[in-house]
């Protein structure tokens, strides 16, 4: 007995040195160098320097050697993300992931990114292309240098990326242009809805311009010195985006003679787009202005374009596409075909002048560099350290003649070019001391051009705008819980109705009435931690079931997870005729489902229901959170969240804050930024989830831009 448990314990210790071993070769050791020396392409010595949180600065002695750098510190923590991006853009998900990945692989070719970023490639500008060529040389030597050896990702996947060109990071920023810009989705939903429900009903679900759409979206505000306590602006931005492993930014500090800035950048590309320099702060939401619109084909010249989708572990999906002058044909409803135009196909419409606005150092320069900003149309927030502060949305949008754009254009719907830029709302200023902007219209109603987006509903900015003007004497730290504010006003009205429901029709109902007096003695805060906002919410979801039931029963469907919570306040605030004979009738019935929903979710007695245990989050990573038995290690949640749609932190199972940054223009060390889990993408890495915790509880991390403190890799010139 003791010669088999001796020869037991022999046969564990070895299955353990060979799974330890295991786990070196394949996670530890490719874990990137970040100490020492390293020769690498480069004009002169460098530095890069990893924080804490590892986050690089690197100090080097041209900008053209700070962008090959970026690129060779993204690639170090960050090359398959960066993989994944090329991927999904160009539609060759399929190759890696098999037949599940082939839709997404022709929904990507059908929008011809690759073909785009090679035609915006021949007329791209040197002085644009240059920082994106120095940031590809950056990849490829890691790529290169780490043959064998590369994130663990790859082995588990088993293939090698191939070399990152220029036209790659043109195609990460085409995808995210088209990921944010998706109006085309809903010209088509309210037309098939329009087609069997009544137009105007339809209408009212689909508002035009006046900003009652769906509301999840970005946060950014900047306050001037009179309202802060160092007499100097603060600004604040928490972009909120779909929630990822690794998340979307990628933070960096880049120092030359030439500039000195930090912030973040999506992985693929180079310089900061959120950040701030040594004299100027900005930050960014998303715009929503409608830059696609559909068109019917009814003839004329199409074109035909041949795709073929690898496929991995099957055989490769032929697929033929056809393009119209107006752009390629991208859906059918009702057997008829629409194409799709979209601003980011117009010839010359790709710039990248990030450089430029890193180098800006007062307004007219900051404006001047966004002057030539394509992306998906954006609102800029600034502030500078003279004390000033403003405001300027940006983007190549078209300028419409005669329509809205919220249905299939009509033959003659043409576009009348693009706005321009000194056309577009601007700020300097204001005499409020502060400028905020979460994603509502800012377009004024007489504005010059017709104008249609998606645009957030100002609930988010209302708040914002009243918890600031509540008090002076702000800091960067007091700013955080501006950011980390929970207040939802259309479930707090809804709250309302529901409460006096309850009481004149809850009669009978122990359950009804006690979620009457639950709702009436509710603030409208969406703590993780309380019942009453898990019963909104499900009323919410009721209510829309029973519009749509109303407008049109068989496309309602394609609508649902499109309708905000704005629009539903409207209808019962206003209560128009035509609608619902009794609209208290309608509430009482939604609060009654929504109660046996909530009975069959989270037990019979709502006071003990919880929020948090609905509103989740759940992260696994890509690769290595589907191996069984390690796989559980990279999952993170379940984690009931705070935060609703139309909250100022607008965070759900499917959008969070993507980062939380806040500048502190009175004293750079002061300012912080937070990242929805950890600067590495790599898993065995110390910062792959060490901003986790801090990002839950909404805190900040001080963002170094002085004098730094870490481990420092040398770069010498050599190969």
């Amino acid at each position: 007995m003791n010669r088999f448990i001796k020869y037991t314990n022999y046969l564990i210790a070895f299955v353990l040195a060979v799974c330890g071993g295991l786990v070196y070769w394949f996670a530890y050791r490719v874990l990137p160098q970040t100490s020492g020396t390293v020769g690498l392409p480069v004009s002169a010595a460098a530095r890069v320097v990893r924080d804490a949180q590892g986050v690089p600065h690197i100090y080097a002695a041209s900008e053209e050697d700070a962008w090959f750098l970026q690129g060779y510190c993204a690639a170090q923590d960050r090359l398959f993300q960066i993989e994944m991006f090329r991927r999904l853009a160009a539609g060759e998900i399929a190759a890696i992931l098999g037949p599940q990945g082939v839709e997404p692989d022709l929904d990507a070719r059908r929008f011809r990114i690759r073909r785009l970023a090679e035609q915006h490639l021949r007329t791209l500008r040197d002085e644009d292309r240059a920082p994106i060529a120095a940031f590809a040389r950056g990849v490829n030597a890691f790529i290169e240098r780490n043959r064998g050896a590369l994130p663990v990702e790859f082995s588990l996947a088993r293939f090698d990326p191939s070399p990152w060109t220029v036209t790659d990071s043109v195609m990460v920023a085409l995808s995210l242009t088209r990921n944010l810009t998706n109006t085309w989705r809903d010209e088509a939903t309210k037309q098939a809805m329009r087609s069997i429900g009544d137009p105007k009903k339809v209408d009212f679900l689909f508002p035009v311009r006046t900003g009652d759409e769906i509301s999840m979206g970005s946060n950014a505000w900047a306050i001037s010195g009179a309202r802060t306590a160092s007499g100097k602006p603060l600004l604040a931005n928490d972009p909120h985006l779909q929630t990822a492993v690794p998340g979307l930014w990628y933070q960096v500090h880049l120092k030359t003679p030439q500039v000195d800035v930090a912030g973040v950048q999506l992985p693929g590309l180079p310089g900061v787009l959120i950040g701030h320099n040594q004299r100027i702060a900005w930050g960014m939401t998303i715009l929503h202005y409608d830059v696609q619109d559909l068109y019917e084909v009814r003839g004329g010249p199409v074109a035909q374009e041949r795709e073929t989708v690898a496929v991995r572990g099957g055989r490769p999906v032929d697929a033929v596409l056809l393009v119209t002058r107006h752009g390629p044909v991208i859906t059918n409803e009702g057997g008829r075909n629409y194409a799709v135009r979209w601003a980011a196909a117009l010839p010359g419409w790709f710039e990248y002048p990030v450089a430029e606005l890193n180098r800006a150092g007062n307004w007219e320069e900051f404006r001047a560099a966004l002057k030539r900003y394509p992306g998906a149309g954006a609102n800029f927030l600034y502030a500078d350290v003279d004390g000033n502060i403003g405001y300027q949305a940006a983007g190549k949008l078209p300028a419409r003649k005669t329509w809205n754009g919220d249905l299939p254009a009509g033959p003659d719907d043409e576009w009348d070019g693009l706005i321009a830029f000194e056309d577009l709302p601007s700020a300097f200023n204001p005499p409020s001391g502060m400028l905020i902007s979460s994603n509502q219209n800012p377009f004024p109603a007489n504005y010059r051009h017709r104008v249609h987006g998606n645009f957030a509903a100002p609930y988010r900015a209302r708040q914002a705008r009243a918890m600031l003007s509540r008090q002076s004497g702000w800091t960067a730290a007091r700013m955080a819980q501006v950011q980390k504010d929970v207040y939802s006003a259309p479930a707090h009205f809804l709250a309302r109705q529901l409460a006096g429901v309850a009481r004149s029709r809850g009669a009978g109902s122990p359950q009804i009435a006690e979620a009457g007096r639950l709702l009436e003695a509710w603030n409208g805060q969406m703590n993780a931690d309380l019942p009453q906002p898990f019963i909104v919410i499900l009323v919410f979801q009721h209510l829309r079931k029973a519009i749509l039931e109303h407008v049109a029963p068989d496309k309602g469907a394609q609508y649902d997870s499109q309708m905000g919570q704005a629009i539903i306040e409207r209808l019962f605030r206003d209560r128009p005729a035509g609608w619902f004979a009794d609209y208290d009738q309608v509430l009482a019935k939604a609060l009654l489902d929504a109660l046996e929903e909530g009975e069959r979710i989270q037990g019979r007695n709502p006071a003990n229901w919880k929020w948090g245990a609905y509103n989740v989050v759940r992260l696994d990573h890509p690769v290595v959170g589907r191996i069984p038995l390690l796989g559980p290690r990279y999952r993170w949640g379940p984690q009931g969240l705070d935060g609703a749609p139309n909250v100022i932190s607008t965070t759900t199972a499917r959008v969070s804050p993507s980062m939380r940054f806040i500048a502190d223009l009175a004293d750079w060390e002061k300012s912080t930024l937070t990242l929805a889990g950890g600067q590495s993408g790599q898993p065995m890495s110390g910062n792959y989830r060490d901003q986790w915790e801090k990002w839950l509880a909404g805190d900040g991390i001080p963002m170094r831009f002085g004098a730094v403190e870490g481990r420092v890799l040398e770069v010498h010139p050599g190969k």
